[in-house]
């Protein structure tokens, strides 16, 4: 009598499942209609189905979350690299407009015109350093460039290892795009979940 009892509760738990899978691909059907043409033609009913799959159990979910919180939390450890930078090269500048400024106020109007030879030449110094700086921060920015890819491929390769449809490792522009809208979809439904389930209770 309970295997028959036990073999009632999993038809129950696979009828669940498929309502829950018709209930994701149903949504995810809708989303897509908001997309751009050219992607919703990329996005075949086998994909989305694969794609509601992944999605059951709500994990892929938590992995997209905790995937953003990384992405903001290096996006934003880049950016104050690069403001610190910025900002102690605007410090160099000011510091040498400042002496430059002081050292006029401070002269003798007959050494004044020997002051400003030497601040001429320091200034061509200073522009020499300028171009140095602009070097520094080209590099800063290819250093914060090549951290965002391989952010991309971490995210990338964790979705595909997840299971997760049209996910795996690629730098081609068309399939970024269609990946971050794959992305969209699914934060959009877990935006939808929440709601539904905040109105449940």
């Amino acid at each position: 009598m309970d295997r028959y009892a036990g073999a009632g509760d999993e038809a129950a738990d696979r009828a669940r499942q498929q309502e829950r899978h018709y209930q994701l691909l149903s949504a995810l059907q809708s989303l897509v209609k908001e997309l751009p043409s050219s992607f919703q033609q990329r996005l075949s009913y086998t994909t989305l189905s694969d794609l509601a799959l992944a999605l059951l159990d709500g994990t892929v979910f938590e992995i997209v979350q905790g995937l953003l919180e990384i992405q903001h939390l290096t996006e934003k450890s880049l950016y104050n690299q690069r403001l610190r930078l910025q900002n102690e090269h605007r410090v160099l500048r000011q510091a040498l407009r400042q002496k430059h400024l002081e050292a006029q106020q401070t002269c003798r109007p007959h050494n004044l015109p020997v002051l400003q030879a030497a601040q001429q030449r320091e200034l061509e110094t200073w522009q020499a350093m300028e171009h140095r700086i602009r070097e520094e921060q080209q590099a800063m920015d290819r250093k914060i460039v090549l951290e965002l890819d391989r952010k991309v491929a971490d995210q990338q390769s964790t979705l595909e290892k997840a299971g997760v449809a049209g996910f795996y490792v690629t730098t081609n522009p068309q399939e970024l795009t269609l990946q971050m809208n794959l992305l969209e979809l699914i934060r959009k439904l877990q935006q939808r979940d929440c709601q539904v389930g905040k109105a449940a209770l």
